[in-house]
């Protein structure tokens, strides 16, 4: 960066070293000017074909001296420039590498109660966003607002030397420049800052609703979702077209201040130099007006720099906040006490904690408990009791406010965060797995895990076959969030997760409440050998699967109210008891009707069927296997990185024209003409100011000092009102280019959102589209296209114009030297377009990377607890650190590029002027022009030139804005198969709720070879209740995604009252559905508005809400919270614990009246009070409506009209309960199974 800074000082001193050469030069001119002046008007009359040859000055010798010394300067120029910029390109991005890296370190290491304070979008749109800006502000903009300030100083430095008189008055005016610079460089700051907070809102909510896609599907909340983002781009809106006004106003402000300092001091120079003839020549006044003009004009073009610089300090300023955040609970941390060995006594003691979001509400009131090392113990109670809060003090996810936890007696604040949370293992009610294979998911548990291990630990979790069945094994992506897998699966592969890290501590937080019956007795008894030796703390609601646990610790308010053994418990007949009574009410309709059937079968029965159901499994995989399982592992890896290759080929763009671009603006074409006018009139401006300019110079050649000082008089009103006219039209452009320019932005943003919630799920499942990637998307593309569509156009125009005008001026005034100007140009534009080639090539690929690591960031913030409480923090963040590692590495490769491609640009000019002056000279001494006229061709030029190198400073945005276009018209034109904003298809005016499926296959999209469905066949008619009951994976959740019409079969059909779902309107068969999911995702917002989201198609009332919220049995729950249905539930829902959001989730469902109930797994997350009250709940909302139901608990599903056992994708047996227990078949087995156990 010092070489950087020493080149761009340098730099800067050229140009005013240029002036007093050019001074010099000019003085030589006006003396042969006057010269022949005095014979010109003697020898013309006589003849004009002799020229008359000059005393006294030999211009071309002079001349000739003089070009050598542009050409010296030039060249020194061209040395410079491209080490100043290629320096400060490359330590920019080391260090927005750097920033971005300590940010992602920082937020990945704070506590959980800064999460809950925090949206997780706008930490994403912090990481993309604020840094780029950071990493324009600090990048060669630096080391340019260093150049140009320097040469500022040397202006006014050699102009006090030449003539401090007129310096001073000159200077006089630079004060008014000075201030309203600053002034609006910090209007502009705070705009920008407030900006940036509205759009990373807007982020907030797309990344929201993206994440919980399926549920926003399910409710038809696609039109809610983007009324809530555009609501948010509104402001963002509005703040930039205030910006661009401000921009735009005191540009022109200050150009209107500097066309008066001209006026002021040509007027002074001449009235100087008729005073003080001796002091004060042409080219002294010259040297003197051009130093300190060049000096402040550079000012004026160092101010976009330091937009960018102050750009880069709002952005910075959120960014820094966030890495310096002190953070009382650091997993980085070195300090902390690490015991060598740990037996694993816990004790909680005199514990209060409520959550920071909520400090009103108290949580834990005082609790004690005690476990002693190798026990397990229970803790059982209803929801919202502060069971889960226990576990998570427990992994210092949180600190208590008062009291303290001890292991091995010693405080765990005084041990080390991430040695604590190594020797914890935890499988906690929904499982997180992340958008890479089974193999590294599991290895998250521990790093350095072996193949056989992970291999031991899956057959432990009882997810060996399942995983054996899959055509890549160990290595099929889990799609993100394990979409790709079913519940039951996903929780084996976490258990298997936290098995393979061989803890000390194991908490399982409702660790099978998502399993079937027959996985969950294999697992419940893989938990029961994992506990073995273990300390083990056990939150669950099915009280049979805690009978054996060695203490059984009753919660209520927050405190134990008791604890025992379960036959200790039972004895004192207190809370554990009404729950054991409550949930054996239940079970024993189910238990009389098989008790009879000799008991001693079950366990026979139950290893008849395992070793049945493994012979189907071994049958079907075995042959394929064994010649794949080799291949697999190198397959896989091999595949992928092709799929990426064919993924960066596939995306060939559509093409994106400006007109295409500017027909999205067709209402704003009003202000964008008048904006174009604007420029137009605009580019005017630059080549008349070159003739007055020129024509003063020439006054000088008049001898007669009235008609001088009238003649100066007359070109400084003019230039006056050439300020005023530039003023007008500057500010003319910024409130139209504004409006259209933000306009299109809003348009762009909010149709890509809609267009990207229009696709189907399909299109989530890939991995190319991903959350974090497509939020990544929405920020910066159509910010980038912004510009083709207002500003950048009007440049454009602008530059045409005075170029145009320009070059016909020169044309008029001297032809030779304007061919000669010509010529050259080319070499400037040439310089111009390597620049910007050398930069759109970069910003394709810059993107991709970017998305890359967006996709990173997204994933670990999303699921921050888990990767947390896996210690992994460092995997994450080195990932994260390695994705960044490929931009960087073309930024190496590009800095030196576009540094030389820069200095060219700048250089240029120096050897241009040597040319243009040499020939002037020989065409001033073979009398074939005059030298006022070489002035007027010189300056015209040189002044437009110089205005349009000012303005395509913005040129490389055109080409980004290109690539951004052309990919959100891809997104634009893509219309999906299952399209929710199509109106067609019938809406039956009569619907009874029949539902058949007949005959269905389907595979998923991202893995079409693995059959889920293959010919399922079964039918439910109106008012009746199905129940789809079977192992995990075994196609029952999908079925329930294909009548939601998520995907559509590859064959066979799914009708409703007789007519194939696919003839009917989307919206419509959706409205009619109710859905209750196993894992409920719960928006930011109040409960309120979580209820009412049930219903999008119409404005929900209180009272509706309320009588849903008692269905459901919740109401009473929400009226205890200080701010009832207006509490805010947190991300995902995290301030509530599982029984709640589910209660919420199915008020939800039941405040849209649906004909239609699917319940996937809908109570398995409840603790046996809710559950026998949300049961009761769901079999009167059941009433009337076709209800399909998926459970794993069987004694939940008795009293369906038919259950239906599904094996492999296809219905095995279905009829009653008691039909199917009579038949003793696979639905036999199961019941046997749960009973057993």
């Amino acid at each position: 960066m010092i070489i950087g800074l020493v080149c761009s000082a340098a730099h800067g001193v050229a140009l005013p070293i240029m002036i007093i050469v050019f001074g010099q030069m000019t003085d030589s001119f006006v003396g042969s000017g006057m010269q022949v002046n005095i014979t010109v008007n003697f020898t013309l009359n006589a003849s004009s074909s002799n020229c008359p040859q000059l005393t006294g000055v030999d211009i071309q010798a002079a001349m000739t001296r003089y070009a050598y010394y542009f050409i010296a300067i030039g060249f020194s120029v061209l040395a410079l420039a491209t080490i100043q910029v290629a320096t400060f390109l490359l330590s920019s991005s080391r260090q927005t590498q750097r920033i971005r890296e300590k940010f992602f370190y920082a937020v990945l290491h704070q506590h959980m109660g800064w999460f809950d304070a925090h949206e997780l979008g706008t930490l994403n749109t912090r990481l993309t966003d604020d840094v780029n800006k950071i990493k324009e502000g600090i990048g060669d903009k630096i080391c340019i607002f260093l150049q140009f300030f320097c040469t500022f100083i040397a202006g006014i430095i050699i102009g006090f030397v030449h003539g401090w008189k007129l310096t001073l008055v000159i200077l006089s005016v630079s004060p008014l420049i000075g201030v309203s610079a600053a002034v609006w460089t910090k209007i502009l700051a705070t705009l920008t800052s407030k900006e940036l907070t509205s759009y990373a809102k807007a982020g907030a909510v797309a990344e929201e609703v993206l994440v919980a896609i399926r549920t926003v599907v399910a409710f038809n909340g696609q039109q809610k979702a983007s009324e809530k983002y555009e609501a948010n781009l509104v402001e963002a809106k509005q703040l930039g077209v205030k910006k661009s006004i401000t921009t735009n106003l005191s540009l022109g402000l200050s150009q209107f201040f500097i066309f008066c300092a001209y006026a002021l001091a040509f007027w002074y120079g001449t009235k100087l130099a008729i005073e003080e003839p001796d002091n004060y020549s042409i080219g002294k006044v010259l040297i003197v007006f051009f130093s300190v003009l060049i000096g402040t004009f550079s000012l004026g073009q160092a101010a976009p720099n330091l937009e960018s610089i102050a750009n880069a300090r709002g952005a910075a300023y959120e960014v820094y906040k966030t890495i310096d955040e002190p953070r009382p609970i650091d997993s980085s941390s070195k300090e902390g006490y690490k015991p060598d060995q740990i037996k694993g006594d816990i004790e909680f003691k005199n514990i209060h904690f409520s959550y920071p979001t909520r400090p009103d509400v108290k949580i834990l009131q005082g609790l004690n408990l005690k476990v002693q090392s190798g026990t397990t113990i229970a803790l059982v109670g209803s929801s919202g009791c502060g069971k889960s809060t226990t576990i998570q003090l427990l992994q210092r996810f949180y600190d208590p406010l008062g009291g303290e936890i001890t292991l091995d007696g010693q405080n765990i604040r005084t041990l080390n965060v991430k040695w604590l949370r190594e020797n914890i293992g935890i499988v906690s009610q929904e499982p997180v797995l992340f958008a890479t294979t089974i193999a590294e998911n599991i290895r998250y548990g521990r790093e350095d895990a072996t193949d056989a291990e992970i291999e031991q630990a899956i057959k432990e979790a009882n997810a060996y076959d399942f995983i054996s069945r899959l055509p890549d094994g160990l290595n099929t992506m889990v799609g993100e969030r394990g979409a790709q897998l079913s519940g039951g699966q996903k929780q084996r592969i976490a258990i298997a997760r936290a098995i393979v890290k061989n803890p000390k501590i194991l908490l399982l937080d409702e660790a099978t409440s998502a399993l079937d019956n027959q996985s969950e007795f294999i697992v419940q008894t893989a938990l029961d050998k994992a506990r073995a030796g273990r300390t083990t703390i056990v939150i669950a609601h099915r009280l049979s699967t805690i009978r054996t646990a060695d203490i059984i610790a009753g919660f209520q308010n927050g405190v134990v109210c008791e604890q025992g053994t379960h036959s200790e418990l039972m004895e004192i007949k207190g809370l554990y008891y009404s729950l054991v009574m409550q949930q054996s009410m239940k079970n024993e309709d189910e238990d009389n009707e098989y008790e009879s059937d000799e008991m001693d079968e079950t366990e026979d029965e139950l290893e008849v069927l395992e070793n049945e159901i493994a012979e189907i499994k071994s049958t079907r995989s075995l042959s394929r296997r064994s010649i794949r399982r080799r291949s697999t592992a190198r397959g896989s890896r091999r595949s992928l990185k092709k799929k990426q290759k064919e993924g960066e080929e596939e995306e060939n763009l559509p093409e994106a024209s400006l007109s295409r671009i500017l027909s999205l603006n067709k209402k704003e074409w009003p202000y964008l003409i008048v904006g174009l006018l604007a420029s137009v009139i605009d580019g005017g401006v630059y080549p008349c100011f070159g003739i007055i300019f020129a024509k003063i110079i020439g006054v000088f050649g008049e001898t007669d000092p009235v008609i001088r000082s009238q003649k100066t008089t007359m070109f400084s009103l003019l230039f006056v009102l050439l300020g005023a006219i530039f003023l007008v039209v500057m500010s003319l452009q910024g409130y139209t280019f504004g409006v259209s320019g933000e306009t299109l932005t809003l348009k762009l943003r909010s149709l890509s959102f809609k267009a990207i919630l229009r696709q189907e799920i399909g299109f989530f499942d890939d991995h190319k589209n991903s959350v974090g990637v497509l939020i990544t998307r929405l920020a910066t593309d159509a910010s980038l296209v912004k510009g083709a569509g207002g500003s950048r156009l009007a440049l454009g125009i602008q530059s045409i114009c005075t170029l145009l005008l320009a070059v016909i001026i020169a044309f008029v005034f001297s032809w030779q030297l304007t061919l000669l100007i010509l010529a050259c140009i080319p070499f400037l534009v040439g310089a111009s377009l390597v620049r910007m080639k050398s930069v759109a090539g970069h910003a394709s690929k810059d993107q991709n990377a970017l998305e890359a690591s967006g996709k990173i960031s997204t994933e670990t913030v999303e699921n921050i607890r888990t990767v947390v409480s896996l210690t992994r923090e460092e995997i994450f963040f080195n990932m994260y650190c390695k994705s960044l590692r490929g931009p960087y590495r073309a930024e190496l490769y590009k800095s030196p590029l576009y540094g030389l491609t820069y200095a060219i640009g700048q250089s240029i000019n120096f050897f241009v002027n040597a040319a243009v002056f040499r020939l002037g000279s020989w065409l001033i001494a073979h009398c074939q022009t005059q030298f006022e006229n070489v002035y007027i061709v010189f300056s015209v030029i040189v002044f437009a030139a110089m205005h349009v190198g000012q303005t395509s400073s913005f040129a490389p945005d055109l080409a980004k804005a290109k690539v951004s276009a052309q990919r959100i018209f891809a997104l634009l034109e893509k219309k999906p198969k299952i399209d929710i904003f199509s109106t067609e298809g019938q809406k039956l005016d009569h619907f009874d709720g029949n539902i058949e499926f007949q005959d269905v296959h389907f595979a998923y999209p991202t893995r079409k070879n693995v059959q889920v469905l293959q010919g399922l066949n079964v039918k439910v008619s109106k008012g009746q209740t199905l129940a789809l009951v079977g192992s995990s994976g075994c196609g029952k959740s999908t079925s329930v995604q294909l009548l939601e019409r998520f995907y559509d079969p590859i064959n066979g059909h799914v009708l409703v009252d007789g007519n194939d779902i696919t003839s009917l309107n989307l919206a419509w068969l959706r409205s009619q559905i109710g859905i209750v999911s196993q894992e409920p995702i719960l928006f930011d917002t109040s409960i309120a508005e979580n209820i009412r989201y049930g219903d999008n198609s119409r404005s929900v009332t209180q009272e509706e809400i309320e009588e849903a919220a008692k269905k459901a049995n919740i109401h009473s729950f929400i009226e205890d919270l200080p701010e009832k249905y207006s509490t805010k539930v947190g991300d995902k829902g995290a301030q509530l614990s599982g029984g709640q959001k589910q209660r919420i989730a199915i008020a939800r469902a039941l405040v849209r009246n649906p004909k239609v109930l699917l319940l996937d797994e809908a109570t398995s997350a409840l603790d046996t009070e809710s559950e026998k009250i949300v049961q009761e709940a769901l079999d009167e909302a059941r009433q009337g409506r076709t209800c399909i139901i998926i459970a794993h608990r069987l004694s939940t599903i008795q009293n369906a009209d038919i259950i239906a056992v599904i094996s492999n994708g296809e219905v095995v047996e279905q009829g009653t309960h008691s039909e199917l227990i009579a038949k003793g078949g696979a639905y036999y087995a199961l019941a046997n199974a749960q009973s057993g156990h």
